[in-house]
């Protein structure tokens, strides 16, 4: 049983690893097996994770995605398996059978569930065996990520690593069920569809049968859900594959996941409440958590002023304040010239800061928030009774005056300061606050404050290319107030659009959509799309408007970030099971790669490579 099988094939013998047989039926996995079952025979399966061999006896540590299990061979062992468990090596593929019992005094390992007992095995198979990896399968391996990466297969044998992916199958099972209990029905839509012009750029498909056309993957299933709402479906689910071809962040991939939503004959806050009820339920079932109050809500204009975020982290303080009346007009030119240039000064007070921060970190502060933009970061701190700042000696007695007032400071107090265009001052100083509360260790994972943000602005400017975008997408319907100001001040349009924001990421976001197709049409027309482009772009979605459309509105969580957080994870990569990597590759299997030539000719495709490459 123990002995390697041998075949012949072309009269060469090859050694080939034992088979199961039909009467080699796993019991159960390896970490479910406690003191209870002491006295049973098992039959387990798994990976050997080390092998010790005290001479007389040798113990092997089997491994499953469960955890880890003892298994024991001694004197009273047969010779053929107690040899066999002598030839196993690191990540070797075993079956074993045996009895269940209790370690031996002082044997207990109070690390592993299993710790009290451990597996006398009588029979053993060798089924699959392993050369020795590039690095060992321990938790929180320190190993380089683009080794890992390289041999996922391995890093996913981690029991941390395949803890996670095995939690998320957790949560997305709470998600299902929560959304099924809610009468959502749950609708899979194309994977190939049309490209679109806005929003981040498509990943592109070319058609074999239409040379020369090209199907885009979908960036969401937006425009489908919203027709599913025509088709009267009412209330549409879906757990969907989205792809974007943007740049990487640590939680953000080319390839997500979201939790798709759409609803019909709803409002924003119908839309938010049965989405909340879902955190709700899911913090609850998984973690225990109960949340009986509803999330607080701020406006985005709020948001911004007082956070310089629109996802704002509400763990902690350091709100912004605005200084810009205190300092109008006053002697330090870079104040005053941000007011004048029709900017704004604002600052953030690190209450007891003023002996947390040394000079020199001041200065890498300062250089932090350069890449945001912001020309300078000035400072101020009250240590002990003695006052240093970069600013005060440029304003008066008065004007310092008003100005630490204002920021409620104090003795012990550090203040930071950004004078730029609104946009800089609030991304520098969001980035800032965040930052800084990091350095202090005060950020707290196992702490969840959401947030819905509300009345987001339309469309955001793009100075560079001179013209107004979607902030979300331009099927978001515009507030009925603020319909009058789309042919006057495009810019102070409000959207009927909400995100939800844990511990500063956005983990969803929706917005009530346009159901009239003449608004529809006018939300193109300020994208710059005349009649012909609407047709060819989007002109099934008019067209379909035409035959009865219920309002309607949806909002879509990204479920891997949203695992992240519960999970209490940092990188989005360890909740993926084959990520990509920063320049969008998948280091295991080497994609992307270049077709072969007859593929490239069956679509119509020439490669032509540039004299750099």
């Amino acid at each position: 049983m123990c002995a390697l099988n041998s075949r012949k094939y072309g009269g060469t013998e090859l050694k080939m690893a034992e088979l199961l047989s039909k009467n080699d039926k796993r019991t159960c996995y390896c970490a479910e097996l406690g003191k209870n079952n002491v006295g049973e025979r098992v039959c387990l399966m798994g990976w050997v994770q080390r092998q010790r061999d005290l001479g007389s006896l040798i113990f092997i540590d089997l491994r499953d995605r469960s955890g880890i299990i003892q298994l024991a061979f001694d004197e009273h062992t047969d010779k053929g398996v107690f040899d066999t468990a002598f030839s196993a090596r690191g990540e070797y593929v075993l079956c074993v059978k045996g009895v269940v019992r209790h370690r031996g005094e002082g044997a207990v390992n109070t690390n592993i569930p299993t710790g009290e007992i451990e597996v006398a095995v009588d029979e053993i198979k060798i089924l699959s065996k392993a050369q020795t990896p590039p690095f060992e399968i321990v938790e929180n391996s320190d190993v380089k990520p683009e080794l890992r990466l390289k041999h996922r297969y391995l890093d996913l044998r981690r029991p941390d690593l395949a803890r996670n992916i095995i939690e998320r199958n957790k949560i997305v099972k709470i998600t299902r069920d929560f959304y099924a209990e809610n009468g959502f029905i749950d609708i899979e839509t194309p994977c190939l569809i049309k490209p679109t012009p806005e929003g981040a750029r498509d990943y592109l498909v070319p058609s074999r049968v239409h040379p020369g056309k090209f199907y885009a993957l979908p960036q969401s299933p937006q425009l489908y859900k919203q027709i599913l709402m025509v088709s009267g479906f009412d209330r549409y689910f879906q757990i969907a594959k989205c792809f974007r071809d943007e740049d990487l962040r640590a939680d953000r991939q080319p390839e997500f996941t979201q939790i798709d939503t759409e609803m019909s004959f709803v409002n924003e806050d119908d839309v938010m409440d049965v989405h909340e009820r879902f955190l709700k339920k899911l913090f609850k079932e998984y973690k225990g958590i109960e949340m009986n109050e509803p999330f607080l809500r701020l406006t985005w204009r709020e948001c911004m002023e007082r956070f310089g975020s629109d996802k704002p982290d509400l763990r902690f303080g350091f709100e912004l304040t605005d200084l810009t009346e205190e300092v109008r007009g006053c002697g330090f030119k870079v104040f005053a010239g941000a007011v004048e240039n029709g900017g704004s000064v604002r600052g953030i007070n690190i209450v007891g800061g003023a002996d947390k921060f040394s000079r020199k970190e001041i200065d890498g502060l300062a250089d932090f928030v350069k890449s945001y933009k912001a020309k300078g970061l000035a400072w101020y701190k009250n240590h002990n009774g003695e006052i240093s700042s970069s600013y005060a000696k440029f304003l008066t007695e008065e004007e310092n005056r008003r100005v630490l007032e204002k920021l409620g400071a104090k003795e012990g107090d550090l203040i930071f300061i950004v004078a730029d265009k609104n946009k800089v001052v609030f991304d520098s100083l969001g980035a800032l606050r965040c930052e800084i509360a990091k350095r202090l260790g005060i950020l707290d994972k196992n702490e969840f404050k959401f947030l819905w943000v509300t009345e987001f602005p339309l469309f955001e400017y793009d100075e560079d290319e001179g013209r107004y975008y979607p902030m979300h997408h331009p099927f978001t319907m515009p507030m009925e107030e603020d319909l009058g100001l789309i042919d006057t001040d495009l810019g102070a349009v409000r959207a009927k659009a909400y995100d939800i924001v844990l511990n500063g990421c956005e983990i969803g976001g929706g917005s009530i959509r346009i159901h009239d197709p003449e608004i529809q049409k006018k939300m193109f027309e300020c994208l710059g799309l005349d009649e012909e482009q609407q047709q060819n772009k989007f002109g099934f979605l008019l067209e379909a408007f035409k035959y009865g459309t219920p309002p309607h509105g949806g909002l879509a969580f990204g479920l891997d970030r949203l695992v992240m957080l519960v999970l209490g994870l940092d990188d989005i990569r360890d909740v993926i099971a084959f990520p990509k990597v920063q320049n969008a590759s998948e280091p295991m299997s080497m994609c992307p790669s270049l077709p072969d030539t007859k593929a490239l000719e069956e679509l119509s495709i020439a490669v032509t490579k540039t004299e750099e490459e």
